[in-house]
């Protein structure tokens, strides 16, 4: 018995005990990974653009809808005019609840501003799971289920996807996987986007 408990083997059980938790646990898959965003990784991919290139041709967003849970329908061809910060994300998905203290603090920064729309649509088209969560963290983004089709240039399916449209509709941002949004280099893309005069 003693050979079975020596120092090696509880070494051994502790850290399989622990990948175990951290595969079958989504709550602590992505405390994880929320620390990993802290010290620097999963940063967002905003690429500057070239600012004496060609604009690229605006897309017709009209007949893309969201339902609020109010019941009100938001179509993102009415949006012209904005900058549209559109995240696709589940309560079951650990990279989604890892970004999304980072969303909420974006969020905050712009919620009171006009040109700037937040659209967090729920995946699982759940209002009562999705709000839940919402209140249970203390966080008053904005819950939508999707109300038409969405086309995969926007969404092909893997969450988290978040998407940026311009103020011409353009995609600006369009990346799958869990991010720092509320990085200064992001905040600073978003305050660029809505500053724009296209």
């Amino acid at each position: 018995m003693k050979k079975i408990l020596n120092k090696k083997n509880i070494i051994n059980a502790l850290i399989i005990g622990i990948f175990l938790v951290l595969i079958l646990v989504p709550s602590a898959k992505a405390f994880m990974i929320r620390g990993l965003m802290e010290i620097g990784l999963f940063s967002p991919d905003v690429k500057n653009t070239n600012e004496n290139a060609a604009p690229a041709e605006a897309a017709d967003l009209s007949g893309i809808k969201f339902k609020d849970t109010s019941g009100k329908i938001v179509d993102l061809g009415d949006l012209k005019g904005k900058v549209v910060f559109l995240n696709f994300w589940a309560t079951w998905c650990p990279p989604c609840l890892a970004e999304m203290p980072s969303v909420n603090k974006l969020y905050e920064q712009f919620k009171d501003d006009k040109d700037v729309v937040f659209i967090l649509v729920d995946a699982d088209s759940d209002f009562a799971k999705s709000q839940k969560y919402m209140d249970k963290k203390g966080y008053k983004l904005p819950v939508y289920q999707v109300a038409s089709n969405v086309p995969e240039s926007i969404f092909k399916g893997s969450l988290p996807t978040t998407v940026v449209f311009d103020k011409l509709g353009r995609v600006s941002y369009n990346e799958v996987g869990a991010a720092n949004y509320a990085s200064k280099k992001f905040i600073d893309f978003i305050k660029k986007l809505k500053a724009s005069n296209i």
